[in-house]
């Protein structure tokens, strides 16, 4: 399954996925700039922080509640489609998902 992470200079990282892995992980796992991971994916620290591409909120859905308070706490600005990596798993839903890394 494939995902793409867009920077804010304008490069891209794609990789390969396996199903069931956090998208912090694959973050983590492909080099992805800013997306740290701090806490492990206790949702915690906020360093795995995302902008959904428009395409895919739906696909994505809406951050759970202590997510939501979660990203009023992060570095870059928070935006409408913002989430927590670490709280997108990879599904055949998401297969070709983009995200967007902000820069703190």
């Amino acid at each position: 399954m494939k995902v793409t992470w867009k920077l804010a200079d304008g490069s891209e990282i794609h990789a390969d996925v396996a199903p069931g892995t956090t998208l912090k992980d694959a973050g983590l796992d492909n080099g992805v700039p800013h997306i740290l991971g701090e806490c492990g994916g206790s949702m915690s620290c906020g360093t795995c922080h995302v902008v959904v591409a428009p395409d895919w909120v739906a696909a994505a859905g809406a951050p759970g509640e202590f997510e939501d308070a979660i990203l009023d706490t992060t570095e870059a600005p928070r935006q409408p489609a913002s989430r927590l990596s670490c709280q997108l798993e990879m599904r055949d839903a998401l297969d070709g998902i983009v995200l967007f890394v902000p820069e703190p």
